[in-house]
């Protein structure tokens, strides 16, 4: 009990025990194969993407991210950088990432990534690499940890995923405790079928656009 709180106490989620084995080896088997065929049809567009973004402004293609795992351990996030270069770190008053329609911070070709989800294309790999899943909490950056409490914490009991129900409910438009309820939600009653239904749900979200941004508008302020 005592190393329980003390892991609690340092951030790091005590990994239930999950709908077994099985269920976790086709989930695997799932993001492999789904992931996969992905990445093969749209490598072109992905190519054409990272074209125009280094073009588009100076930095990098790709934008790199240290984002909550499994657990609490660290991974780097892939994106298509829809941003300037070294822009800085705004967040909301719940202590959440902000992304906003009205952000200075976007670039001109980052601000229809955004639109259209194209950016999360890479994080394919992040799936292919065994950090993320197809389906699961949306991973939250590493320096949120210390504003967990214990229910924020049980989202570090499964693999982060790339479509959530958080996302299907409203993504960005909703408050950071909201998604995290709804996370945790999906911990507790994860199955094929469940991924399934949000997988699918979330694809319908993408091309409906909603829930992109953050309900307000952009404010200037500034945490690094």
């Amino acid at each position: 009990m005592a190393s329980q709180q003390a892991a609690a106490g340092a951030g790091v989620a005590r990994v239930g025990r999950g709908p077994g084995r099985l269920f976790a080896v086709t989930k695997r088997a799932i993001d492999l194969v789904g992931a996969s065929l992905a990445l093969l049809v749209l490598l072109p567009v992905a190519a054409v993407i990272a074209i125009v973004v280094r073009r588009g402004s100076p930095g990098p293609a790709l934008f790199r991210q240290k984002r909550l795992g499994k657990g609490g351990a660290p991974f780097t996030l892939y994106k298509f950088r829809t941003m300037r270069q070294d822009a800085p770190l705004v967040r909301n008053a719940d202590g959440s990432a902000f992304v906003g329609a009205g952000d200075p911070r976007l670039t001109r070709e980052g601000r229809f990534l955004r639109d259209s989800t194209l950016d999360e294309i890479p994080q394919l790999l992040n799936v292919l690499k065994g950090d993320m899943s197809l389906v699961g909490p949306r991973p939250d950056l590493v320096e949120q940890l210390p504003l967990y409490d214990e229910l924020m914490r049980r989202k570090l009991e499964v693999k982060p995923g790339m479509a959530s129900l958080s996302l299907v409910h409203g993504r960005n438009s909703l408050a950071w405790r909201r998604r995290a309820e709804l996370d945790v939600y999906y911990v507790d009653h994860r199955s094929l079928a469940l991924d399934a239904k949000v997988f699918l749900m979330a694809m319908l979200m993408v091309l409906l656009r909603r829930g992109v941004y953050y309900p307000k508008d952009y404010e200037g302020g500034v945490s690094n």
